[in-house]
């Protein structure tokens, strides 16, 4: 057994972990494990937005250029394409891209294909919206998990490795633990979001800066290889659970700290929905998210219906299950939103 924390990001500590040396977890768990060469990655989401089937095959289309603009020398070495209806319903399109590399990034964003597309007046008055929320953490500053070891999602396939069984897992205040920089740093929230342009509305172009220690957390699942039991329990039992929490976040998280919540469905490239999903939030703070996790009856109820599933199922699980958490730096996040409306994403909450 290891620690989720690579060696060559170990420090002295002067913050505690929540357990003992000697702590032993209930079940195996894995952590994505990167080069020493890899100082930091990119997560960027790329969305469509739009309202009403006489628009779908518009923002299809969108979506499809988004996707091939990846294919360049510069392109993202992974990536997902999901799927959510939000609360004011709006179907949005997301692909989600992973760069090991911030400088290959750069370029990509940089190339004229990419950036002229991008900022073409047509963007505002075609019909539909789009947004681009990039996290640019550093390695120090967010830690994975998954409950095999033998298929990566996420930022974990780019990592190009994984570890053996680690230690901090299961038990209340390990997403902390699992983060290199807990080791110094509380990770303590300052400052707000900014509208650095625009206004939050329609039709606008809209940048917003993000504050100290932003949390943002994708957690998914996958139940393709589920069979009988353990495929009614997901799909009756639990997912509805899940649905109700994601549901929760995204309709009153603002009052918890939570700015954005969606819970999306993967899609292949024809737009089918695969078996897979997953939430992706944006919090004020770590903390934030560690008091829903622990204590809100939302997330209490979908712990308790994860741990009936995996007793039921003497914890012999075909369920995958996995998560990324990135606390970030001002200078690691960049929000932008074209014709959105004003609930979508870092422009929940602000004023119009």
């Amino acid at each position: 057994m290891e620690s989720a924390i690579a060696e060559h990001l170990k420090c002295p500590r002067t913050r505690h972990r929540r357990i003992e040396d000697d702590y032993a977890p209930p079940y195996p768990a894995w952590s994505a494990r990167a080069p020493q060469a890899i100082g930091q990655v990119v997560m960027g989401f790329f969305g469509v937005q739009s309202r009403g089937r006489e628009l779908h095959g518009r923002a299809c289309a969108a979506l499809m250029n988004i996707v091939r603009g990846f294919a360049s020398p510069d392109g993202p070495g992974h990536h997902d394409l999901a799927h959510h209806v939000d609360a004011d319903g709006y179907d949005n399109m997301v692909a989600i891209a992973y760069w090991d590399d911030p400088a290959r990034f750069e370029r990509w964003c940089a190339a004229p294909d990419i950036d002229d597309w991008w900022r073409s007046d047509e963007r505002v008055t075609e019909g539909i919206g789009y947004f681009r929320e990039i996290a640019m953490p550093r390695v120090e500053h967010y830690e994975t998990l998954f409950n095999t070891p033998d298929r990566a999602e996420g930022v974990g396939v780019v990592m190009g490795g994984m570890s053996t069984d680690i230690q901090e897992h299961a038990y209340w205040g390990s997403m902390r633990d699992r983060i290199p920089l807990s080791q110094t740093d509380a990770m303590t929230p300052t400052g707000t979001r900014t509208v650095l342009g625009g206004r939050p509305a329609p039709g606008q172009r809209v940048r917003i800066g993000g504050h100290e220690n932003v949390a943002m957390i994708r957690s998914g699942q996958e139940w393709t290889e589920t069979q009988g039991q353990e495929r009614t329990l997901y799909l009756e039992d639990m997912e509805p659970v899940l649905r109700e929490g994601m549901d929760f976040l995204r309709d009153q998280g603002l009052g918890i700290g939570c700015y954005s919540n969606r819970y999306m469905q993967h899609i292949d490239a024809g737009g089918e929905p695969l078996q897979k999903s997953f939430g992706l939030s944006f919090w004020r703070s770590l903390a934030d998210m560690e008091r829903w996790a622990e204590s809100h009856p939302t997330h209490v109820a979908i712990f308790g219906s994860f741990m009936r599933y995996v007793q039921a199922l003497n914890f012999q699980l075909q369920l995958r299950v996995y998560h990324e958490v990135s606390v970030l730096k001002p200078d690691e996040q960049r929000y932008e939103y074209i014709n959105c409306h004003p609930r979508t994403g870092l422009l929940n909450g602000l004023p119009a």
